[in-house]
Protein backbone atom coordinates (compact mmCIF):
# COMPACT_ATOMS: atom_id res chain seq x y z
CA UNK A 1 0.00 0.00 0.00
CA UNK A 2 1.30 3.23 -1.17
CA UNK A 3 0.79 6.75 0.94
CA UNK A 4 0.60 9.44 -1.24
CA UNK A 5 -1.23 13.13 -0.93
CA UNK A 6 -2.50 15.71 -3.20
CA UNK A 7 -1.81 18.65 -3.12
CA UNK A 8 -3.44 21.49 -5.11
CA UNK A 9 -1.76 25.16 -5.61
CA UNK A 10 -5.08 27.27 -7.15
CA UNK A 11 -3.52 30.85 -8.40
CA UNK A 12 -4.46 33.65 -10.18
CA UNK A 13 -4.59 32.10 -13.49
CA UNK A 14 -4.79 28.14 -13.10
CA UNK A 15 -4.91 25.66 -10.63
CA UNK A 16 -1.35 23.18 -10.29
CA UNK A 17 -2.08 19.82 -8.54
CA UNK A 18 0.43 17.24 -7.98
CA UNK A 19 0.78 14.26 -6.45
CA UNK A 20 3.36 13.35 -3.72
CA UNK A 21 4.51 10.70 -1.44
CA UNK A 22 5.34 11.57 2.00
CA UNK A 23 9.42 12.94 0.77
CA UNK A 24 7.75 15.23 -1.37
CA UNK A 25 8.90 13.35 -4.88
CA UNK A 26 6.33 14.41 -7.37
CA UNK A 27 4.64 11.43 -8.84
CA UNK A 28 2.37 13.06 -10.80
CA UNK A 29 1.09 16.77 -12.01
CA UNK A 30 -1.55 18.29 -14.17
CA UNK A 31 -2.59 21.86 -14.59
CA UNK A 32 -6.24 23.63 -15.87
CA UNK A 33 -6.55 27.17 -16.47
CA UNK A 34 -9.28 29.35 -15.99
CA UNK A 35 -10.13 32.97 -16.82
CA UNK A 36 -10.22 36.46 -15.19
CA UNK A 37 -13.28 38.51 -15.60
CA UNK A 38 -13.38 42.33 -16.03
CA UNK A 39 -16.64 43.51 -16.07
CA UNK A 40 -15.56 46.93 -14.75
CA UNK A 41 -12.17 49.22 -15.18
CA UNK A 42 -10.60 48.02 -11.54
CA UNK A 43 -12.94 44.69 -10.99
CA UNK A 44 -11.32 41.44 -11.13
CA UNK A 45 -13.55 38.70 -10.66
CA UNK A 46 -13.65 34.93 -10.87
CA UNK A 47 -16.61 31.98 -11.12
CA UNK A 48 -15.62 29.62 -8.24
CA UNK A 49 -17.52 27.03 -9.83
CA UNK A 50 -14.54 27.17 -12.00
CA UNK A 51 -11.85 26.25 -9.67
CA UNK A 52 -13.71 23.86 -8.48
CA UNK A 53 -14.21 22.08 -12.14
CA UNK A 54 -10.21 22.55 -12.20
CA UNK A 55 -9.65 20.19 -8.81
CA UNK A 56 -11.86 17.86 -9.88
CA UNK A 57 -10.24 17.77 -13.57
CA UNK A 58 -6.53 17.81 -12.23
CA UNK A 59 -7.64 15.46 -9.32
CA UNK A 60 -8.95 12.57 -11.83
CA UNK A 61 -5.89 13.27 -14.06
CA UNK A 62 -2.55 12.62 -11.67
CA UNK A 63 -4.67 9.18 -10.56
CA UNK A 64 -4.96 8.14 -14.16
CA UNK A 65 -1.22 8.69 -15.09
CA UNK A 66 0.16 7.75 -11.48
CA UNK A 67 -2.34 4.60 -11.68
CA UNK A 68 -2.30 5.13 -7.95
CA UNK A 69 -5.71 3.84 -6.26
CA UNK A 70 -7.69 6.02 -4.29
CA UNK A 71 -7.03 4.04 -1.24
CA UNK A 72 -3.53 4.81 -1.65
CA UNK A 73 -4.44 8.42 -0.81
CA UNK A 74 -3.69 9.96 2.75
CA UNK A 75 -4.99 13.18 1.95
CA UNK A 76 -6.01 15.91 -0.08
CA UNK A 77 -5.44 19.50 0.45
CA UNK A 78 -5.56 23.39 -0.84
CA UNK A 79 -3.38 25.96 -1.02
CA UNK A 80 -4.39 29.14 -2.61
CA UNK A 81 -5.06 32.86 -3.96
CA UNK A 82 -5.05 35.40 -0.96
CA UNK A 83 -7.94 37.60 -0.35
CA UNK A 84 -10.96 35.85 -2.35
CA UNK A 85 -14.07 37.06 -1.19
CA UNK A 86 -17.06 34.47 -2.30
CA UNK A 87 -20.19 34.85 -0.18
CA UNK A 88 -22.44 32.21 -0.04
CA UNK A 89 -25.76 31.60 1.76
CA UNK A 90 -27.71 29.63 4.29
CA UNK A 91 -28.06 26.78 1.97
CA UNK A 92 -24.39 26.80 0.90
CA UNK A 93 -24.93 28.96 -2.52
CA UNK A 94 -22.56 30.57 -4.25
CA UNK A 95 -24.10 34.61 -4.54
CA UNK A 96 -21.83 36.49 -6.58
CA UNK A 97 -18.34 35.59 -8.48
CA UNK A 98 -15.62 36.18 -6.65
CA UNK A 99 -13.80 39.34 -5.90
CA UNK A 100 -10.12 38.62 -6.40
CA UNK A 101 -7.50 39.88 -4.58
CA UNK A 102 -6.22 42.18 -7.62
CA UNK A 103 -9.55 43.71 -7.77
CA UNK A 104 -9.61 47.64 -6.40
CA UNK A 105 -12.88 48.26 -6.50
CA UNK A 106 -13.38 49.78 -2.85
CA UNK A 107 -11.26 52.68 -2.81
CA UNK A 108 -14.57 54.89 -1.55
CA UNK A 109 -14.98 52.47 1.22
CA UNK A 110 -11.19 52.52 2.04
CA UNK A 111 -11.57 55.90 2.49
CA UNK A 112 -14.49 55.93 4.68
CA UNK A 113 -12.81 53.05 6.67
CA UNK A 114 -10.40 55.39 7.30
CA UNK A 115 -11.93 58.26 8.24
CA UNK A 116 -13.48 56.55 11.30
CA UNK A 117 -10.19 56.77 12.69
CA UNK A 118 -9.70 60.38 11.82
CA UNK A 119 -8.14 60.31 8.80
CA UNK A 120 -5.62 58.44 6.75
CA UNK A 121 -2.77 59.82 8.85
CA UNK A 122 -4.00 58.58 12.49
CA UNK A 123 -4.81 55.40 10.71
CA UNK A 124 -1.51 54.73 9.27
CA UNK A 125 -0.13 55.62 12.79
CA UNK A 126 -2.61 53.04 14.55
CA UNK A 127 -2.31 50.51 11.84
CA UNK A 128 1.22 50.95 10.61
CA UNK A 129 -0.06 51.20 6.74
CA UNK A 130 -3.16 53.24 4.86
CA UNK A 131 -5.90 50.89 3.78
CA UNK A 132 -6.61 51.08 0.01
CA UNK A 133 -9.45 49.78 -2.31
CA UNK A 134 -7.59 46.46 -2.87
CA UNK A 135 -7.94 45.02 0.72
CA UNK A 136 -10.51 42.82 1.76
CA UNK A 137 -12.57 44.98 4.21
CA UNK A 138 -13.53 47.79 2.15
CA UNK A 139 -14.79 45.22 -0.54
CA UNK A 140 -16.86 43.52 2.04
CA UNK A 141 -18.14 47.07 2.70
CA UNK A 142 -18.60 47.21 -1.11
CA UNK A 143 -20.90 44.56 -1.29
CA UNK A 144 -22.53 46.07 2.00
CA UNK A 145 -23.64 49.30 0.31
CA UNK A 146 -23.52 48.31 -3.25
CA UNK A 147 -24.88 45.08 -2.92
CA UNK A 148 -26.75 45.05 -0.18
CA UNK A 149 -29.31 41.92 -0.87
CA UNK A 150 -26.29 39.68 -1.19
CA UNK A 151 -24.64 41.18 2.15
CA UNK A 152 -27.72 40.51 3.82
CA UNK A 153 -28.01 37.10 2.35
CA UNK A 154 -24.70 35.93 3.00
CA UNK A 155 -24.20 33.45 6.00
CA UNK A 156 -20.54 32.96 5.46
CA UNK A 157 -17.91 35.11 3.72
CA UNK A 158 -15.45 32.48 2.29
CA UNK A 159 -11.82 32.97 1.03
CA UNK A 160 -10.90 30.51 -2.46
CA UNK A 161 -9.37 28.08 0.65
CA UNK A 162 -12.45 28.24 2.78
CA UNK A 163 -14.79 27.85 -0.69
CA UNK A 164 -12.49 24.96 -1.69
CA UNK A 165 -13.06 22.94 1.30
CA UNK A 166 -16.85 23.87 1.91
CA UNK A 167 -17.31 22.15 -1.34
CA UNK A 168 -14.93 19.01 -0.57
CA UNK A 169 -16.23 18.44 2.88
CA UNK A 170 -19.58 20.65 3.06
CA UNK A 171 -17.86 22.63 6.46
CA UNK A 172 -17.89 26.43 6.02
CA UNK A 173 -14.65 27.30 7.58
CA UNK A 174 -11.61 29.51 7.51
CA UNK A 175 -8.32 28.72 7.84
CA UNK A 176 -5.45 31.13 10.42
CA UNK A 177 -3.17 32.37 7.20
CA UNK A 178 -6.69 33.11 4.94
CA UNK A 179 -8.11 34.97 8.04
CA UNK A 180 -4.96 37.15 8.73
CA UNK A 181 -5.59 38.81 4.90
CA UNK A 182 -9.13 39.61 6.15
CA UNK A 183 -8.34 40.85 9.50
CA UNK A 184 -6.84 38.40 12.35
CA UNK A 185 -5.49 38.89 15.64
CA UNK A 186 -2.20 36.96 15.43
CA UNK A 187 -1.53 37.21 19.05
CA UNK A 188 -5.16 35.73 20.05
CA UNK A 189 -5.20 33.94 16.73
CA UNK A 190 -8.85 35.13 16.07
CA UNK A 191 -10.75 37.86 13.94
CA UNK A 192 -10.11 41.13 15.02
CA UNK A 193 -14.04 41.30 15.78
CA UNK A 194 -13.90 44.76 17.11
CA UNK A 195 -11.85 46.02 13.76
CA UNK A 196 -14.79 44.21 11.34
CA UNK A 197 -17.42 45.74 13.89
CA UNK A 198 -16.05 49.52 13.57
CA UNK A 199 -15.73 49.05 10.14
CA UNK A 200 -19.32 47.92 9.49
CA UNK A 201 -18.78 43.91 9.01
CA UNK A 202 -21.51 41.94 10.72
CA UNK A 203 -18.77 39.12 12.48
CA UNK A 204 -21.01 36.42 12.65
CA UNK A 205 -20.84 36.56 8.93
CA UNK A 206 -16.62 35.39 9.75
CA UNK A 207 -16.69 31.28 9.61
CA UNK A 208 -15.09 29.45 11.99
CA UNK A 209 -11.16 29.20 12.01
CA UNK A 210 -9.00 25.99 11.67
CA UNK A 211 -5.06 25.56 11.26
CA UNK A 212 -3.09 24.67 8.12
CA UNK A 213 -2.30 21.03 9.48
CA UNK A 214 -5.72 20.41 10.92
CA UNK A 215 -7.84 18.09 9.66
CA UNK A 216 -10.99 19.47 9.14
CA UNK A 217 -13.15 16.49 7.66
CA UNK A 218 -13.22 14.27 5.06
CA UNK A 219 -14.47 14.26 1.26
CA UNK A 220 -18.44 14.05 1.13
CA UNK A 221 -19.90 11.51 -1.20
CA UNK A 222 -20.60 13.96 -3.77
CA UNK A 223 -17.10 15.26 -4.50
CA UNK A 224 -15.44 12.06 -3.80
CA UNK A 225 -17.49 11.09 -7.27
CA UNK A 226 -16.40 14.35 -8.75
CA UNK A 227 -12.59 13.40 -7.60
CA UNK A 228 -12.33 9.85 -7.94
CA UNK A 229 -11.35 9.32 -4.84
CA UNK A 230 -12.70 7.51 -1.45
CA UNK A 231 -15.76 9.04 0.52
CA UNK A 232 -13.73 10.10 3.77
CA UNK A 233 -10.58 11.11 2.25
CA UNK A 234 -8.87 13.44 5.02
CA UNK A 235 -9.04 17.30 3.82
CA UNK A 236 -6.55 19.73 5.57
CA UNK A 237 -6.77 23.18 6.36
CA UNK A 238 -4.29 24.58 4.14
CA UNK A 239 -2.64 27.79 3.68
CA UNK A 240 -2.48 30.85 1.39
CA UNK A 241 -0.29 30.42 -1.84
CA UNK A 242 2.53 33.22 0.49
CA UNK A 243 2.76 30.83 3.21
CA UNK A 244 2.78 27.38 1.55
CA UNK A 245 5.72 28.66 -0.82
CA UNK A 246 7.69 29.65 2.17
CA UNK A 247 7.42 25.74 3.33
CA UNK A 248 8.18 24.86 -0.30
CA UNK A 249 10.92 27.11 -0.35
CA UNK A 250 12.43 26.15 3.00
CA UNK A 251 12.12 29.67 4.54
CA UNK A 252 9.91 28.82 7.09
CA UNK A 253 12.29 29.70 10.11
CA UNK A 254 13.62 32.69 12.02
CA UNK A 255 14.47 35.25 9.58
CA UNK A 256 14.35 33.48 6.45
CA UNK A 257 13.72 34.80 2.74
CA UNK A 258 12.38 33.89 -0.11
CA UNK A 259 10.97 35.43 -3.32
CA UNK A 260 8.44 34.17 -5.71
CA UNK A 261 8.29 35.28 -8.93
CA UNK A 262 4.73 34.27 -11.14
CA UNK A 263 2.22 36.33 -12.28
CA UNK A 264 2.48 38.37 -9.48
CA UNK A 265 5.70 38.40 -7.05
CA UNK A 266 6.57 38.68 -3.42
CA UNK A 267 9.16 39.15 -1.13
CA UNK A 268 8.38 37.14 2.44
CA UNK A 269 10.49 36.39 5.23
CA UNK A 270 9.71 34.74 8.61
CA UNK A 271 9.82 35.12 11.83
CA UNK A 272 7.91 34.59 15.20
CA UNK A 273 7.69 38.55 15.76
CA UNK A 274 4.53 40.35 15.99
CA UNK A 275 5.52 42.83 13.88
CA UNK A 276 3.69 46.44 12.51
CA UNK A 277 2.18 46.68 8.99
CA UNK A 278 5.15 49.26 7.30
CA UNK A 279 5.47 50.63 3.42
CA UNK A 280 2.92 48.18 2.09
CA UNK A 281 4.45 45.11 3.71
CA UNK A 282 1.72 43.13 5.90
CA UNK A 283 2.41 40.50 8.55
CA UNK A 284 0.18 37.73 8.40
CA UNK A 285 0.22 34.18 10.01
CA UNK A 286 2.70 31.72 8.65
CA UNK A 287 1.91 27.77 7.32
CA UNK A 288 3.40 26.85 10.70
CA UNK A 289 0.94 28.08 13.56
CA UNK A 290 3.81 29.47 15.77
CA UNK A 291 5.65 31.35 13.00
CA UNK A 292 4.50 34.24 11.06
CA UNK A 293 6.02 36.21 7.87
CA UNK A 294 6.59 39.40 6.95
CA UNK A 295 4.97 39.89 2.93
CA UNK A 296 5.66 42.55 0.63
CA UNK A 297 3.37 41.93 -2.71
CA UNK A 298 3.79 43.04 -6.27
CA UNK A 299 1.16 42.40 -8.43
CA UNK A 300 2.41 42.75 -11.68
CA UNK A 301 5.36 40.19 -12.52
CA UNK A 302 5.10 37.62 -15.13
CA UNK A 303 2.25 39.27 -16.05
CA UNK A 304 4.28 42.14 -17.08
CA UNK A 305 6.25 39.38 -19.28
CA UNK A 306 3.06 38.14 -20.75
CA UNK A 307 2.30 41.68 -21.83
CA UNK A 308 5.49 42.20 -23.82
CA UNK A 309 5.04 38.61 -25.61
CA UNK A 310 1.19 39.48 -26.45
CA UNK A 311 1.71 43.23 -27.28
CA UNK A 312 5.22 42.82 -29.26
CA UNK A 313 5.86 39.30 -29.72
CA UNK A 314 2.87 37.98 -31.73
CA UNK A 315 4.09 37.14 -35.32
CA UNK A 316 6.73 35.16 -33.24
CA UNK A 317 3.89 33.35 -30.94
CA UNK A 318 2.26 32.35 -34.12
CA UNK A 319 5.47 31.09 -35.97
CA UNK A 320 5.11 27.32 -35.54
CA UNK A 321 8.69 26.93 -36.34
CA UNK A 322 9.56 28.44 -32.72
CA UNK A 323 8.65 26.30 -29.97
CA UNK A 324 9.21 28.41 -27.12
CA UNK A 325 8.66 32.43 -27.38
CA UNK A 326 9.85 32.88 -23.97
CA UNK A 327 13.38 31.65 -24.78
CA UNK A 328 13.29 33.26 -27.57
CA UNK A 329 12.65 36.63 -25.72
CA UNK A 330 15.46 35.61 -22.80
CA UNK A 331 18.06 34.90 -25.36
CA UNK A 332 17.29 39.00 -26.49
CA UNK A 333 17.46 39.94 -23.19
CA UNK A 334 21.25 38.91 -22.98
CA UNK A 335 22.00 41.24 -25.89
CA UNK A 336 21.35 44.78 -24.50
CA UNK A 337 23.42 46.00 -22.31
CA UNK A 338 22.27 46.34 -18.16
CA UNK A 339 20.10 48.99 -17.57
CA UNK A 340 18.11 48.95 -21.07
CA UNK A 341 20.57 51.91 -22.32
CA UNK A 342 18.70 53.69 -19.50
CA UNK A 343 15.35 52.81 -20.30
CA UNK A 344 13.51 52.57 -17.47
CA UNK A 345 10.15 50.07 -16.52
CA UNK A 346 7.60 50.57 -13.81
CA UNK A 347 5.44 47.60 -13.83
CA UNK A 348 2.91 48.75 -11.94
CA UNK A 349 0.14 47.68 -14.81
CA UNK A 350 -2.54 46.77 -11.50
CA UNK A 351 -1.62 49.60 -9.02
CA UNK A 352 0.73 48.78 -6.39
CA UNK A 353 0.58 47.19 -2.65
CA UNK A 354 4.79 47.03 -1.89
CA UNK A 355 6.82 49.00 -2.21
CA UNK A 356 4.52 51.42 -1.87
CA UNK A 357 0.75 51.48 -1.58
CA UNK A 358 -1.81 52.81 -4.61
CA UNK A 359 -4.13 51.83 -6.66
CA UNK A 360 -4.43 54.40 -9.09
CA UNK A 361 -0.78 53.84 -10.05
CA UNK A 362 -0.06 52.37 -13.55
CA UNK A 363 3.28 50.94 -15.05
CA UNK A 364 5.47 53.44 -17.17
CA UNK A 365 7.88 53.06 -19.93
CA UNK A 366 10.31 56.31 -18.94
CA UNK A 367 13.21 58.04 -20.85
CA UNK A 368 12.34 56.39 -24.24
CA UNK A 369 14.18 57.23 -27.16
CA UNK A 370 15.51 56.33 -30.69
CA UNK A 371 17.80 54.13 -29.49
CA UNK A 372 15.56 51.92 -28.10
CA UNK A 373 13.86 48.81 -29.67
CA UNK A 374 11.62 46.34 -28.18
CA UNK A 375 14.35 44.21 -26.55
CA UNK A 376 15.03 47.15 -24.48
CA UNK A 377 11.50 47.46 -23.85
CA UNK A 378 11.59 43.45 -22.97
CA UNK A 379 14.85 43.98 -20.63
CA UNK A 380 13.71 47.23 -18.82
CA UNK A 381 10.55 45.29 -17.48
CA UNK A 382 12.54 42.36 -16.55
CA UNK A 383 15.04 45.34 -14.27
CA UNK A 384 11.24 47.45 -13.74
CA UNK A 385 10.14 44.22 -11.66
CA UNK A 386 13.52 43.75 -10.08
CA UNK A 387 13.52 47.03 -8.81
CA UNK A 388 10.43 46.79 -7.15
CA UNK A 389 12.05 43.96 -5.20
CA UNK A 390 15.14 45.51 -4.09
CA UNK A 391 13.34 48.19 -3.36
CA UNK A 392 11.07 46.29 -1.08
CA UNK A 393 14.24 44.46 0.46
CA UNK A 394 15.73 47.69 1.53
CA UNK A 395 12.71 48.95 3.37
CA UNK A 396 12.23 45.09 4.92
CA UNK A 397 16.02 45.91 6.49
CA UNK A 398 14.99 49.66 7.49
CA UNK A 399 11.68 48.87 9.04
CA UNK A 400 12.28 45.53 10.62
CA UNK A 401 15.97 44.46 10.61
CA UNK A 402 15.61 41.72 8.48
CA UNK A 403 19.42 41.38 6.73
CA UNK A 404 18.61 39.09 3.94
CA UNK A 405 21.69 37.51 2.62
CA UNK A 406 20.95 34.60 -0.07
CA UNK A 407 17.72 34.91 -2.21
CA UNK A 408 15.74 31.54 -2.41
CA UNK A 409 13.85 31.75 -5.70
CA UNK A 410 10.42 29.97 -6.31
CA UNK A 411 7.61 30.26 -9.37
CA UNK A 412 7.71 30.13 -12.76
CA UNK A 413 9.87 33.38 -13.49
CA UNK A 414 12.99 31.66 -11.60
CA UNK A 415 13.37 29.04 -14.78
CA UNK A 416 14.16 32.11 -16.65
CA UNK A 417 18.14 32.35 -15.92
CA UNK A 418 18.66 35.66 -17.37
CA UNK A 419 16.20 36.86 -15.14
CA UNK A 420 17.83 35.55 -12.21
CA UNK A 421 20.89 37.08 -12.79
CA UNK A 422 19.18 40.54 -13.65
CA UNK A 423 17.82 40.21 -10.09
CA UNK A 424 21.13 39.18 -8.65
CA UNK A 425 22.86 42.26 -9.94
CA UNK A 426 20.07 44.34 -9.35
CA UNK A 427 20.28 43.27 -5.94
CA UNK A 428 23.53 42.13 -5.21
CA UNK A 429 22.88 38.94 -3.78
CA UNK A 430 23.40 35.73 -4.63
CA UNK A 431 20.21 33.87 -5.90
CA UNK A 432 19.39 30.09 -5.31
CA UNK A 433 16.65 28.31 -7.40
CA UNK A 434 14.48 25.45 -5.42
CA UNK A 435 14.09 22.02 -7.57
CA UNK A 436 10.30 21.98 -9.40
CA UNK A 437 9.88 25.62 -8.87
CA UNK A 438 6.17 26.05 -9.99
CA UNK A 439 5.73 23.25 -7.46
CA UNK A 440 6.84 24.52 -4.88
CA UNK A 441 3.60 26.12 -3.53
CA UNK A 442 1.93 22.66 -3.98
CA UNK A 443 4.65 21.14 -2.35
CA UNK A 444 4.91 23.21 0.71
CA UNK A 445 1.13 22.28 1.17
CA UNK A 446 1.51 18.78 0.57
CA UNK A 447 4.34 19.21 3.72
CA UNK A 448 1.38 20.93 5.92
CA UNK A 449 -0.87 17.82 5.08
CA UNK A 450 2.63 15.07 6.33
CA UNK A 451 2.62 17.51 9.40
CA UNK A 452 -1.06 16.94 9.96
CA UNK A 453 -1.10 13.43 9.33
CA UNK A 454 1.96 12.78 12.28
CA UNK A 455 4.61 11.77 9.27
CA UNK A 456 6.73 14.59 10.45
CA UNK A 457 6.89 16.19 14.16
CA UNK A 458 7.27 19.73 12.75
CA UNK A 459 8.17 22.19 9.53
CA UNK A 460 12.05 22.04 10.75
CA UNK A 461 11.19 18.73 7.74
CA UNK A 462 11.69 21.24 4.96
CA UNK A 463 15.21 21.08 5.80
CA UNK A 464 15.71 17.63 4.53
CA UNK A 465 13.03 17.59 2.07
CA UNK A 466 13.68 20.63 -0.57
CA UNK A 467 16.62 21.03 -2.44
CA UNK A 468 18.46 23.71 -3.92
CA UNK A 469 19.13 23.50 -7.90
CA UNK A 470 20.89 26.23 -9.22
CA UNK A 471 23.12 29.19 -7.68
CA UNK A 472 23.74 32.67 -9.61
CA UNK A 473 26.27 35.04 -8.16
CA UNK A 474 25.93 38.79 -8.78
CA UNK A 475 27.96 40.31 -11.06
CA UNK A 476 29.88 43.47 -9.09
CA UNK A 477 30.59 45.35 -12.38
CA UNK A 478 26.70 45.85 -12.94
CA UNK A 479 25.99 47.55 -9.46
CA UNK A 480 26.83 50.70 -10.41
CA UNK A 481 24.53 51.18 -13.31
CA UNK A 482 21.29 49.53 -11.14
CA UNK A 483 21.74 51.83 -8.00
CA UNK A 484 21.65 55.05 -10.42
CA UNK A 485 18.36 53.50 -12.01
CA UNK A 486 17.10 52.45 -9.11
CA UNK A 487 17.20 55.57 -7.40
CA UNK A 488 15.45 57.07 -10.43
CA UNK A 489 13.36 54.45 -10.57
CA UNK A 490 12.01 55.53 -6.84
CA UNK A 491 11.88 59.19 -8.22
CA UNK A 492 9.17 58.19 -11.09
CA UNK A 493 7.02 57.16 -8.43
CA UNK A 494 7.55 60.03 -6.56
CA UNK A 495 6.88 62.64 -9.09
CA UNK A 496 4.24 60.71 -11.05
CA UNK A 497 2.06 59.98 -8.45
CA UNK A 498 -0.17 62.52 -8.04
CA UNK A 499 -0.71 62.65 -11.76
CA UNK A 500 -1.48 58.81 -11.76
CA UNK A 501 -4.00 59.76 -9.35
CA UNK A 502 -5.78 63.09 -11.00
CA UNK A 503 -6.07 60.95 -14.62
CA UNK A 504 -7.24 57.61 -12.66
CA UNK A 505 -9.14 58.52 -9.86
CA UNK A 506 -13.29 58.77 -11.57
CA UNK A 507 -11.79 55.86 -13.22
CA UNK A 508 -11.69 53.80 -10.65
Amino acid sequence: MGEYIISHDVGTSSNKTVLVDTRGNIVATASAPYPLLTPHPNWVEQNPQDYWNAITKTTKEVLEISQISPKDILGIIYTTQAMGIIPIDHQGNVLRPNISWVDGRAEKQAQKIMSKFLGERMFKSIVGTTIMGKDVIPKLLWIKEIEPEIYNTTKFFLDVNGYLKFKSTGIPIMEWSGASSYGFNLKKKDWLKTFFQICGIDTHKLPPLVRSIDQVGGLTKEAAQEMNLLEGTPVFGGCDDVQSAAVGADAIGEGEAHIYLGTSAWVCVSTEKNLKFKNGAAVIQSADPNMNQVVGITEAAGSCIQWIADQFYKHEKADETIDNVYALMDAQVKDIPPGSDYLICTPWMLGERCPVSTTTTRATLFNISLEHTREHMMRAVYEGVSYNISWILENFKKDYGFEVSTLKLIGGGSLDDQWMQILADVTQKPVNTVANPQMAGAIGGAICAAIGLGIYKDFSCTKDLIQIDKHIKPNSKNAKIYNELLSSYKSIYYSLNKSYAQINASRF
